[in-house]
């Protein structure tokens, strides 16, 4: 072999090597970028974004590594800027339904004296009264349930959690309604027998709201001659709770949007009308079950009733009865 070939031999060989290390060098740039935006991504697009340092040469990739930085510190700051305005409406709601109170606690003071003296009124007059009182009594539901939701998005409120059994908690619950259900003609029923020994780890108030507001709910929307029931099953490390209700369910419509804070549900039927529910109880539950690491969903097929489910972590291990072995499977 002359030496002009072994010159184009080791030519040839260190080309090789060079495009070797050169793609090394790219590779390694790139895996630090995309470890870079991955990071930027976990902190929720705040901080700077570096995705190479400052001896970077002056190539395409470094190029377009500015480029990327600058879109970046965009986003950062509108994050910032979302997150400022965030913060202030939920202070401003906060105020606002707090300075409510007091006027309308003293409204509804003096509605309830006339309401006392009634008989001394006619007929039209106590009419305008009754109605003043039902209006009065429903923006103070509405008040209550506007503060109670601003308190709930606040970035440090954490669940004070404790293990308790869920079937009695359900019981106390729905023997708070049996009064309504019975009056309404409607069967209300806990079906838990078999996960009696069931128990959680979450906040026991906050739990009791979500079953007490979806309970009510579906005594509200079920005619005469209807059931609503409490189910519970268990799944993996979670426990799936339903509340099942047999009234005529949910337009398809209004179901996309029912988790709204202030989207209200139309449901066929007179029971849906002057209830004083302004559609924030269900934003409110499924706030409730986001800080217990769940999600509530709503399925609602036509003419079957409406099934609302969420999940709930299972009770810490060493507790009694964290778990039991002959759960229900509830239908998918």
């Amino acid at each position: 072999m002359t030496d002009a070939w072994l010159w184009v031999l080791a030519g040839a060989a260190i080309a090789v090597v060079a495009a070797a290390a050169v793609a090394w060098l790219q590779g390694r740039r790139l895996r630090r970028m995309s470890a870079a935006l991955e990071a930027f991504e976990r902190a929720g697009h705040v901080g700077p974004l570096r995705l190479e340092d400052e001896q970077r040469p002056d190539d395409d990739t470094a190029r377009l590594a500015a480029q990327v930085e600058r879109l970046g510190a965009r986003l950062a700051a509108q994050s910032a800027e979302l997150a400022e305005a965030m913060r202030r409406r939920s202070d401003l709601l906060a105020n606002v339904s707090h300075d409510l109170r007091t006027p309308l606690a003293a409204m509804q003071g003096y509605l309830e004296l006339l309401l006392l003296r009634q008989d001394s009124l006619d007929a039209e007059a106590r009419n305008y009264l009754q109605t003043a009182t039902r209006q009065s009594e429903r923006l103070g539901r509405l008040v209550a349930d506007l503060f109670e939701l601003t308190r709930l998005e606040g970035e440090d409120i954490e669940p004070d959690a404790e293990d308790f059994a869920l079937a009695e908690l359900a019981h106390d619950v729905a023997q708070t309604f049996q009064l309504d259900a019975g009056r309404r003609g409607v069967a209300l029923e806990v079906r838990l027998d078999a996960a009696a020994s069931l128990r959680v780890h979450a906040e026991l108030a906050l739990v009791e709201r979500v079953l007490a507001g979806l309970i009510e709910n579906g005594l509200r929307h079920t005619p005469a001659g209807g059931s609503v029931g409490i189910e519970a099953a268990l799944r993996g490390e979670r426990i799936e709770v339903r509340v099942v209700d047999t009234g005529e369910g949910i337009a398809a419509d209004a179901l996309a949007g029912i988790f709204d804070r202030y989207d209200r549900a139309e449901r066929v039927g007179q029971a849906n009308r002057g209830s004083g529910h302004g559609g924030l109880g269900l934003a409110i539950a499924r706030r409730i079950v986001e800080l217990h690491g769940g999600r509530l969903r709503i399925e609602s097929p036509a003419g079957r009733g409406t099934h609302v489910a969420f999940d709930l972590p299972t009770a810490r291990a060493g507790s009694a009865a964290s778990a039991c072995p002959s759960l229900p499977k509830l239908a998918a």
